[in-house]
């Protein structure tokens, strides 16, 4: 997310399901996520992707480094 530029805020507006603060700021710090939360985080983040206009997919490994 650093990477793109994209802020907890960008991605809690670009949600479509119930999507927290709390929640994206535990994803950034590498706190452990269930993986219903993962997908999304990773749905968030793809949506706000799109916004911007780019195409871009990633795979839950590519952003968790937990299996």
């Amino acid at each position: 997310m650093e990477e793109l530029g994209l802020s907890n805020q960008d991605l809690v507006a670009s949600s479509v399901e119930q999507l927290t603060h709390k929640q994206v700021q535990k994803a950034r710090k590498g706190r452990r996520l269930t993986r219903n939360l993962q997908k999304k985080v990773r749905n968030a983040l793809e949506s706000a992707i799109r916004e911007r206009g780019e195409d871009r997919s990633f795979d839950l490994n590519d952003l968790f480094t937990y299996g």
